[in-house]
C-alpha cells in the first residue's frame, strides 16, 4: 500500500514542488542560517570499520564542525542492507524531526526514493543515485565525485613505479605477456558503470607513463570482502600482475600484497581505495584514489541551512577539492610527487582529458561516437531492459574525450576498451 502511495504521491509532487527540498517551513529547512535547528539523518552501507563509509562519516562530521553544526545534530544507522531496511530507517528518521537524510550506497536507491516520495518536505539525497533527474522527485537527488579523475592520477603514481621498475629490470619474466607488454591487475567489486569508469580511468593514467601495459580484472562481486579481496590480489599477482589497483572497500587487497612482498619477496605493489593503505601495506602501498566527502557535505548542508536548493545532480572534481590521492608511499618512484602535481594542474585547467579518445581504443578502432541512454530500469532473465523511468540518449563524446558524470552525476562509462582484460570467475 506504502508503495502505491509512493507512485501516486510522485506525479503530485512533479506538478507541484519547487525545489529539492525546499520549504515554506524555516524550520523545515533548518531556518536561515540558524545551525541549531537543524537535523541529519543518515543510511550507511557499513560503518567506521568499512573504508567507503568511514571515508562519507569522516566527512560529513568535518562539514558539520565547519558549519557549526552540533555533532548531536545527526542521526546515524549504520551496516543498512539494500532492502527494504534502507526504506524503514528513512521512514524512522524523517519521523524524528530530520530536514534532510542521506544514504551512501547504490542499492539503497530506490527505498530513498521511496521515502522521498512520502515526505516531500525533507530532501533526500541517494550517494551514487542515478535517477534523481528523471524520477519526478523534486525533493530527492543525486551525488556523486569525480573519482575517475583521482583514479587516473592514482594509475600516473603506478605508472611512474612501473617505469621505475622497467628501468632496472626488476620486473620478473611473469610480469610479461606474450607480447612484452608488462601485466597490472585490478580488483573490482562489481561489472557497474562506477567500477568499470574507475579501472578503465586508472588503466589509462598507468599507459599515459608506460605505453605497453595490459590490464587483468577480477571481479568479487561484493563491496567488502576482506577475504575474497585478499585472494582476488593472491590470484592477480599469481598471473604476474606487478601492480594491484582496487575498487573494493577493505584492506584485503594492499594486505594480500604486503604480505607476497614479506614472505616471497614478490614484486608487487597496491593501489587502493577509499583511505590510506600504509598502515596495512607500508613498503606495498603506493597511494590510495579517495573522495573528499567534506566537500560535498559542506555543499549540501550550506544548502540546507540557507533553504536553497541542492542540485539534482552534484559532480565535482580536482577543480572543487571533492577528490584526492592519498599520501606518497615509501616506495613509490623519484619524481612523483612532481609528476603528481603536473597532472592534477591539467586537469583543472582542461588540458589533461581523462577520457580523451587519442588515448585508447574500442575493438581497434578510435571511437568517435558513444550514445548514452540516461534512462533507468532493470533487466530481466531473457536480457529485455524493462524502463522505469525514461531518460534521454546523449552523446558522450564531446570534444575529442568521453564526458563522464556531465549528464547526470554518477559514472556511465561502460565501454571495454583494449588493453583490458576481463577475467571469469575461473580466471
Amino acid at each position: 500500500m506504502k508503495k502505491f502511495l509512493a507512485l501516486i504521491l510522485t506525479l503530485v509532487m512533479a506538478l507541484s514542488l519547487v525545489a529539492c527540498g525546499a520549504s515554506n517551513d524555516a524550520d523545515a529547512e533548518g531556518g536561515d542560517g540558524d545551525a541549531a535547528s537543524i537535523k541529519i539523518g543518515y543510511v550507511y552501507i557499513g560503518d567506521e570499520n568499512e573504508g567507503y563509509t568511514a571515508a562519507h562519516m569522516d566527512g560529513i562530521h568535518a562539514a558539520m564542525e565547519k558549519l557549526g553544526i552540533s555533532k548531536d545534530a545527526i542521526v546515524e544507522y549504520t551496516v543498512i542492507p539494500e532492502d527494504e531496511t534502507c526504506y524503514d530507517k528513512c521512514c524512522d528518521l524523517a519521523e524524528a524531526g530530520c530536514n534532510v537524510i542521506f544514504t551512501n550506497s547504490y542499492g539503497h536507491q530506490t527505498y530513498c526514493a521511496q521515502a522521498a516520495a512520502e515526505y516531500p518536505e525533507i530532501q533526500f539525497v541517494s550517494m551514487t543515485g542515478d535517477f534523481a533527474a528523471i524520477s519526478g522527485l523534486d525533493n530527492f537527488c543525486n551525488a556523486f565525485p569525480h573519482t575517475y579523475e583521482s583514479r587516473y592520477v592514482s594509475g600516473v603514481v603506478a605508472g611512474m613505479k612501473l617505469a621505475e621498475l622497467i628501468k632496472d629490470n626488476k620486473i620478473p619474466a611473469d610480469g610479461f605477456d606474450k607480447d612484452g607488454n608488462v601485466k597490472i591487475g585490478y580488483v573490482g567489486a562489481f561489472p557497474y558503470a562506477e567500477v568499470k569508469s574507475g579501472y578503465t580511468a586508472f588503466y589509462l593514467g598507468v599507459k599515459s607513463i608506460v605505453e605497453n601495459v595490459v590490464m587483468d580484472v577480477q571481479f568479487t562481486n561484493s563491496w567488502f570482502d576482506q577475504t575474497k579481496e585478499g585472494e582476488t590480489a593472491k590470484f592477480l599477482m599469481s598471473r604476474g600482475c606487478v601492480i594491484i589497483g582496487q575498487h573494493a572497500d577493505s584492506t584485503g587487497a594492499p594486505a594480500a600484497v604486503q604480505e607476497a612482498q614479506n614472505k616471497e619477496g614478490k614484486v608487487a605493489y597496491s593501489v587502493g581505495y577509499n583511505v590510506d593503505m600504509l598502515q596495512v601495506a607500508p613498503t606495498a602501498a603506493l597511494t590510495s584514489s579517495q573522495n573528499n566527502w567534506e566537500a560535498y557535505y559542506e555543499y549540501a548542508l550550506s544548502k540546507v541551512l540557507a533553504r536553497e536548493k541542492i542540485d539534482t545532480n552534484w559532480s565535482e572534481g580536482y577543480a572543487k577539492d571533492a577528490v584526492m590521492i592519498s599520501a606518497l608511499g615509501e616506495s613509490c618512484a623519484e619524481g612523483t610527487q612532481a609528476k603528481v602535481d603536473e597532472v592534477i594542474a591539467g586537469i583543472k585547467d582542461g588540458s589533461v582529458k581523462v577520457f580523451d579518445t587519442a588515448n585508447f581504443t574500442v575493438g581497434g578502432k578510435t571511437l568517435e561516437s558513444a550514445p548514452v541512454d540516461l534512462s533507468y530500469g532493470s533487466w530481466d532473465s531473457n536480457g529485455n531492459f524493462n524502463e522505469i523511468y525514461h531518460g534521454d540518449t546523449v552523446e558522450a563524446i564531446v570534444d575529442g574525450a568521453f564526458a563522464e558524470s556531465v549528464f547526470r552525476s554518477a559514472p556511465y562509462f561502460q565501454l571495454d576498451i583494449d588493453g583490458i582484460n576481463l577475467l571469469t570467475n575461473e580466471g
